[in-house]
């Protein structure tokens, strides 16, 4: 019976202790926030505070949040979905915020399936103008994630920039884009990964036709009662990097776009992702937009091939 006992023991120890060792300090750091209605915020969201963070910290420096939106790649209405999503996204993304000394924030927003219109993980259209409270102006609902958790972790003596780093790829890429153009008051710097075959364009038009949201600015004032920052926005450093054998392109569905918004895009600037690269750099150029376009040669729709860029771009501005 005492051996039973002991094997039990053993057991419920390794039980406890074997997750540790295979997730690493990651699982012992993370911190998982619930959704909060009350502080302007419908979905989950975890953070993880890098070594290096706490240690500047410790030593009366600021610390920086670097905001990774999630992309689940799954329409679900269970929420538990996403928040399993976006804690292995935390997970994944750990070394980065290690490597940088930044605290890593990682919402857990729904991609819905009953309205799967609404392409909630690349801040579409939709998220802009849906009635849905929950998954309504996902841009706000960020916003007041980082506030709160800037508060809590004042609390825990840890002061935190009001600016903050975003970075993405793919629909994570298309939100970290598109964020930056509604809040380019927030964004210390932004590091967009093949933004869907078209990041959006810093303009209203283009060979006189309009570009509505998320072609470009056209209606965005319309849209969110906020007028475009133009000033503001060309101070934000970005960086927009892509494959040069990408072809993977948002554009050809219609939960990413509105069908007349993509035959826009198509028309004036190309069919495919590569076709219009050239076109969407001139026009962040001429605009003055602090931007660098990167295209990578032999490289397909391969998130961890194009990391590098981002973690190093992210160096130099978090450098003193």
């Amino acid at each position: 019976m005492q051996n039973v006992k002991r094997i039990l023991i053993v057991i419920g120890a390794l039980i406890l202790i074997v997750p540790g060792i295979i997730l690493g300090p990651y699982a012992m750091r993370v911190k998982h926030f619930p959704a909060n209605p009350a502080q302007g915020y419908y979905a989950d969201f975890y953070i993880y505070i890098s070594p290096q963070a706490s240690q500047l910290a410790r030593a009366g420096s600021e610390v920086t949040i670097l905001v990774q939106p999630n992309n689940s790649g799954i329409n679900s209405d269970d929420a538990e979905v996403h928040r399993r999503d976006a804690w292995w996204t935390g997970f994944e993304r750990q070394k980065i915020a290690d490597e940088l000394g930044v605290v890593l924030l990682v919402p857990a927003f729904i991609r819905p399936g009953e309205d799967w219109l609404i392409y909630t993980h690349a801040l579409d259209r939709d998220t802009l103008t849906t009635s849905r409270t929950d998954l309504k102006r996902l841009d706000l609902q960020l916003l007041a994630m980082v506030d709160h958790v800037r508060a809590k972790l004042a609390d825990e003596e840890i002061q935190t920039d009001e600016k903050f780093l975003i970075q993405g790829f793919s629909a994570s890429g298309m939100f970290a884009n598109r964020f930056t153009i509604l809040h380019p008051d927030r964004v210390k710097a932004v590091a967009v990964g093949s933004p869907g075959g078209w990041p959006i364009a810093p303009v209203d038009s283009f060979n006189g036709e309009k570009l509505p949201y998320p072609a470009g600015i056209a209606d965005l004032e319309t849209l969110t009662g906020i007028p475009f920052d133009s000033a503001v926005y060309k101070a934000v450093p970005q960086l927009i990097v892509m494959g040069s054998i990408d072809d993977n392109d948002s554009l050809d569905y219609v939960d990413g776009w509105d069908e007349a918004s993509a035959q826009v895009v198509d028309k004036l600037f190309g069919s495919d992702p590569l076709s219009r690269w050239n076109d969407a750099e001139s026009l962040y150029r001429k605009t003055g937009a602090n931007a660098q376009f990167i295209l990578v040669d032999g490289i397909g729709h391969n998130r961890k091939a194009l990391q590098v860029y981002s973690t190093e771009f992210f160096k130099n501005i978090l450098s003193p």
